[in-house]
């Protein structure tokens, strides 16, 4: 049977029926996937091995991560996170507590992209930029997890968070898609999401001028992700974004799924306008929840109201769907909701079926925030301003906080212990003996 033969999955009076079989592998190799609920595959066993070839690369990072991650979207508890742009940031997250990490396009674009430029959301950096990121972070882990082994601390925190990674509308088609999912599980992401937006027009969520391409081709891209996944033999996590709820150009009208939607009208550039909303997201979301783990319907506000709605047209025909929601820093919280509804969000949000809960720009306007106060106020008081900050760091760490001994953060008592062994047991270099940290941080030093 080809790949795609006409429609990867047909509606009718609001079903969806899926013409294509749903794919499992049987075999040892891939004896997780043969679960009941298993995403469908619109391709055989044999398409699969043909495309793995003959040497089998375990990626160990993104397999253990993935597994974990399911675990976690499988309690009685929303999969809350942040978004982290560094890999301090992450190690910091994971410190104070958080299970998982969400690794923002946005941030990438803006401060954290292998072209070394801020950029808008829309798809101006270079592809490799997020695998880049989330090798960074996964990186960080692995430091922090050595150093609390040298340290007598084996085992006692799992530190490889699940990341959570934006694949953007993919950077093309379908074939982008798979060798960019491919990059993602080689550096190690848990999961990954992609929207339907048309990505030569890509625009943040929250911007205006989107432009959808159809769901037929949406689906496309999705089987293509599933597809890398399968070939890598990596369960991975994959999220479908839907932004319909707010686009309100079409690129083509190709799909009778679509058709309800358009208004009859067309752009200078071609496009054809329909009309935005939650049932456009609902009948997106519903057409893509076959090929999908979880679905993301982005808003453009918080609205309790509107994500039961969606929730609601998902489940009556998927119960039990897994959903993401974007709890985003372009809500201006404290003008749309009162003290007692922020404060109930999340938990009303997981009863709707939203398992998987994050702030995109948590790491953007963390770092940005607070070394403008530092600045300010360092501006204004000089010495005095860094030494009240320094104070906090010190305050912090009855909540767990590390970093005040920032050559300890970073691996300097680890590459002492390779100096000993190297030498033998000993060293007269290590670097953390008769260091400023030692006299001025330690414990007995600070008290």
């Amino acid at each position: 049977m080809g790949l795609y033969c006409g429609h990867l999955a047909r509606q009718r009076q609001g079903d969806i029926v899926p013409d294509l079989p749903t794919f499992s592998f049987d075999g040892p190799a891939n004896g997780a996937r043969s679960r009941d609920g298993a995403p469908a595959r619109p391709y055989t066993d044999e398409d699969v091995a043909r495309l793995r070839g003959s040497v089998r690369i375990e990626h160990t990072l993104a397999r253990r991560g993935a597994e974990r991650l399911r675990k976690l979207l499988a309690r009685e508890e929303p999969v809350a996170a942040l978004g982290c742009l560094t890999g301090g940031q992450a190690v910091q997250a994971v410190k104070a507590g958080l299970n998982a990490i969400y690794l923002s396009g946005w941030q990438v674009a803006a401060d954290a992209n292998t072209a070394g430029e801020t950029y808008p959301d829309q798809s101006l950096y270079p592809y490799d930029s997020v695998p880049k990121v989330v090798e960074r972070i996964n990186n960080a882990f692995q430091r922090a997890d050595q150093i609390d082994a040298v340290e007598g601390h084996a085992g006692e925190r799992e530190w490889f968070a699940p990341i959570v990674a934006d694949m953007e509308a993919g950077f093309g088609g379908p074939l982008n898609v798979f060798e960019l999912t491919k990059a993602m599980i080689a550096a190690g992401a848990a999961g990954v999401h992609l929207e339907d937006q048309l990505a030569a027009e890509k625009k943040c969520g929250h911007l205006g001028g989107k432009v959808l391409i159809p769901t037929s081709q949406a689906i496309r891209n999705l089987v293509a992700a599933r597809l890398a996944m399968d070939v890598l033999d990596v369960p991975t996590v994959l999220v479908a974004r839907t932004d319909a709820d707010a686009a309100n150009l079409l690129l083509s009208d190709v799909d009778e799924r679509d058709k309800p939607f358009l208004t009859g009208e067309r752009t200078p550039e071609g496009f054809f306008r329909v009309r935005p909303g939650i049932d456009q997201a609902i009948a997106r979301g519903l057409a893509y929840a076959p090929y999908c783990d979880l679905i993301w319907c982005e808003t453009s506000h918080p609205s309790l109201e509107e994500a039961k709605a969606f929730a609601d047209g998902i489940h009556a025909q998927f119960p039990g769907k897994m959903l993401a929601y974007n709890c985003s820093p372009s809500f201006n919280w404290k003008r749309k909701l009162d003290e007692t509804t922020i404060a109930q969000f999340r938990t009303k949000l997981f009863a709707y079926g939203y398992r998987f809960q994050f702030i995109t720009l948590a790491g953007w306007h963390a770092l940005n925030h607070a070394m403008f106060e530092l600045a300010h106020d360092y501006a204004a008081r000089g010495m005095s301003a860094y030494a009240d900050f320094q104070a906090r760091e010190f305050a912090s760490e009855s909540f767990g906080y590390t970093a005040t001994r920032h050559q300890r953060e970073v691996g300097t008592g680890y590459f002492d212990e390779v100096a000993k062994i190297v030498g033998g047991g000993t060293s007269s270099t290590t670097a953390l003996t008769g260091s400023t940290e030692e006299a001025q941080f330690t414990p007995t030093a600070v008290a």
